[in-house]
């Protein structure tokens, strides 16, 4: 799943023309350039010109040799007719502009920067006119879809706000157009991505929801990572947990609103979402508790934290069940941002979206749908402007040093952060589990 930014409703990221950038070297303005610079750089662009089609025509001929002599015979083992095979992949060509790609014979890099807000800064993920966007349609939708949400709490155990904030997140309930055809989405990125063997799994299942006539191809409309309808559902995900609840037969996550609404719940059902629990709250976090107790792997009864000195940011107190319970410490900015003692049923969210930012979002966003719209309490300071191959260098410096970051990928998941905030406590600094651009430096 892919969250979309419902204040602009655009499914997917801008994607600027590789090697521009906007700013010219060493101070050059756009009128500074001698007749021999407008030379050389009118001699780039035509050779850019030439060159390109040049090689984008050889990856289409090995495109389409892929189809015919790989991916064929694995789809027709699998089940699949021609028809539906020939009618999927029918002028479809490589789509060279989505992120993620190895051209063949180049090997996989770290990407310098972001494609996912998720994995971004923060303060820019929690704009209030972002939150907003979702708060104020989930509360209008809540209203409208009342006896359908009541129905599947009753079914699922899931509250409708988490999942009218699931969908509010993802397409903006329903608003934002899917531009990409699914089918040279997920073939492009089964041929030549980084993630080849994930993506193939995927356009099969794609193929198999159009041959068991659960959609047309020409309604199989994606984002830009391949995922489909207004839950933003992989192929795998729609044939494994969409839900036909208007009863007519079939699952539509395209345009039944009771289907997309049960079809959020039966999959956060299907990861774990415990009956009866939130997904988390607020706290704070006293200076002798470190950061790096973060993690679903270091949960504690909520009591234990209470007793280490940490507090519900609101000053109410824990209810009497919740101390019982598992609560895990969250802080996704380390030092630099608000902390939260969160329940199982966060990561459960987390399976929609593997981001801290995003299970963080649905779950502030559900509590300001449900009780009205309020703040975190904690602010989000800044956290450096480093690019994901520079946290993928800092993640390798810290494998080396012998600390579990989980996975060199450029992405400061809570590993990371907590193993930033071991090594700071170990070399006499202020455990602060996020500040990367210092720890670069060091």
């Amino acid at each position: 799943m892919t969250g979309i930014n419902p204040s602009k409703l655009a499914p997917g990221p801008p994607l600027c023309p590789a090697g521009l950038s906007g700013r010219t070297e060493r101070g050059a303005t756009e009128r500074g350039f001698s007749k021999y610079s407008l030379a050389f750089l009118l001699l780039a662009i035509f050779s850019l010109i030439l060159t390109t089609p040049t090689r984008a025509a050889p990856i289409d001929d090995q495109f389409q040799a892929w189809l015919r002599t790989d991916l064929w015979p694995e789809a027709k083992s699998k089940g699949i007719s021609k028809k539906t095979f020939d009618e999927a992949f029918l002028g479809v060509k490589p789509n060279l502009k989505l992120p993620d790609l190895v051209l063949p014979g180049e090997k996989p890099t770290t990407p310098e920067k972001q494609h996912q807000a998720e994995f971004g800064p923060p303060a820019n993920y929690f704009a209030e006119k972002i939150i907003r966007a979702v708060t104020t349609g989930g509360r209008a939708r809540e209203s409208a879809n009342s006896r359908v949400l009541g129905l599947i709490e009753k079914r699922y155990g899931v509250p409708g706000e988490i999942v009218l904030a699931i969908w509010g997140r993802e397409t903006g309930f329903g608003a934002a157009k899917m531009p990409y055809d699914a089918f040279e989405v997920l073939g492009t990125k089964a041929f030549m991505s980084t993630k080849k063997d994930f993506f193939r799994t995927e356009v099969l299942a794609a193929l198999d929801i159009v041959e068991r006539g659960l959609a047309p191809v020409n309604a199989m409309k994606s984002s830009w990572a391949g995922a489909l309808g207004q839950p933003q559902f992989m192929p795998t995900s729609f044939l494994k947990h969409a839900v036909d609840f208007d009863g007519d037969g079939r699952p539509d996550i395209w345009n039944s609103t009771p289907d997309v609404l049960a079809s959020i719940a039966n999959y956060l059902v299907h990861y774990g979402w415990l009956r009866g629990r939130g997904w988390g709250v607020e706290v704070t976090v006293p200076a002798n508790v470190s950061c790096a107790l973060e993690g679903p792997d270091q949960g504690k009864k909520v009591s234990d934290w209470v007793a280490m000195g940490i507090r519900r940011a609101d000053n109410k107190a824990f209810q009497a069940s919740e101390l019982k319970a598992e609560g895990l410490l969250l802080m996704p900015a380390g030092r630099s941002g608000p902390a939260f003692i969160v329940t199982p049923n966060f990561y459960v969210i987390k399976q929609y979206n593997n981001s801290d930012l995003y299970g963080l979002f649905i779950g502030h966003a559900a509590d300001r749908i449900a009780k009205g719209d309020a703040t975190f309490a904690g602010s989000w300071g800044p956290v450096g402007d480093l690019h994901r191959s520079d946290i993928a260098a800092l993640q390798r410096a810290l494998e080396a040093k012998g600390y579990d970051v989980g996975s060199a990928d450029g992405l400061p998941g809570f590993k990371t952060r907590r193993s930033i905030g071991v090594w700071q406590a170990k070399n006499g600094k202020p455990a602060t589990c996020f500040q990367m651009q210092a720890w670069s430096r060091s």
